[in-house]
């Protein structure tokens, strides 16, 4: 296998950098729809296939059931309002949870968009990487789901007594809180295998974090607020504290690769030139050389 030192390291032009960005997000885009529609149509009951005259829940519809028994507190009713309520739910949730259940295609075309700045034996990192954002995804949306969602919940309910209102909510408002929140959740815990992803391909380096803690920890703080707005500042703690230990478990992971390899730093705009060998004397040649530096051949 060819050293580093070999490869060539050319700049993309932008035209390039915008083709190779507009293709992954047209995979990611498809993937999206094609999940999201399957949510809308696919019975959840298979027995519709024997008898397709009687009406029939859509996945999505089943999906909403469960969120609905497992984090819906009893005293809380959910009301409609608007008539087209319900359609704009099946909707949005149908793309929210399409959104969701394409991470980790999503994951690997994020990937693919700085393949051409990888070298050979980097690329092989695709599946580790996609393996490990996929479940830390997972993980992540499910604590949002189980824990931070019941305790928004419950908190928000305490002043509806202080103000002695009754606990009917807009059905919109209760799935959007739960998706959007089981949703960034499972973002926010991605960011460790992103961190380390992009320390050991030497895009960035454990700096922009060690020695500035204070000021990080404070961004992943409003992060944390902004993914739970009705829970107060113990919502904020119980998402911000996992996170923080998962990033101070990444540094020290990437601190590790960091010195290992002692990789420059350089950007996603390169593009990495493999070598090739000459068909008459077998000599290693740079990807962009015309004739070959030992025997003197044209190899084009």
């Amino acid at each position: 296998m060819a050293s580093d030192e070999e490869f060539v390291l050319t700049r993309m032009s932008m035209e390039e950098h915008l083709k190779e960005l507009r293709y992954r997000v047209k995979i990611s885009l498809i993937s999206v729809a094609a999940i999201t529609l399957a949510l809308m149509v696919v019975p959840a009951d298979p027995n519709f296939l024997s008898n397709p005259f009687i009406f029939y829940k859509p996945l999505v519809s089943v999906i909403l059931d469960y969120i609905r028994v497992y984090t819906l507190p009893e005293e809380v009713e959910l009301v409609g309002i608007r008539f087209l309520a319900p359609i704009e739910l099946y909707l949005f949730s149908s793309l929210i949870l399409g959104v969701i259940l394409s991470m980790p295609i999503i994951a690997y075309e994020a990937y693919k968009f700085i393949d051409p700045a990888l070298y050979s034996h980097e690329k092989k990192l695709i599946y580790p990487f996609t393996l490990a954002f996929t479940t830390l995804f997972t993980v992540g949306a499910l604590f949002g789901l189980f824990l931070v969602i019941p305790f928004l919940l419950k908190a928000s309910l305490l002043f509806y007594g202080i103000v002695g209102a009754a606990p009917l909510v807009y059905v919109t408002d209760f799935y959007s809180l739960v998706l959007y929140t089981t949703l960034l959740s499972g973002l926010a815990f991605t960011f460790p295998a992103v961190f380390i992803l992009l320390v050991r391909l030497g895009f960035i380096d454990t700096s922009i974090i060690e020695g500035k803690r204070l000021p990080f920890y404070f961004a992943i703080f409003v992060l944390t607020a902004i993914i739970t707005p009705d829970g107060g500042p113990i919502a904020d703690f119980i998402l911000f504290l996992p996170i923080i230990i998962l990033m101070e478990i990444a540094v020290k992971i990437a601190k590790k690769y960091e010195k290992e390899r002692q990789i420059p730093k350089r950007s996603i705009f390169t593009k990495v030139v493999e070598p090739i060998k000459c068909p008459y004397c077998g000599q290693t040649i740079p990807g962009n050389t015309t004739f070959c530096p030992k025997c003197g051949k044209s190899i084009r």
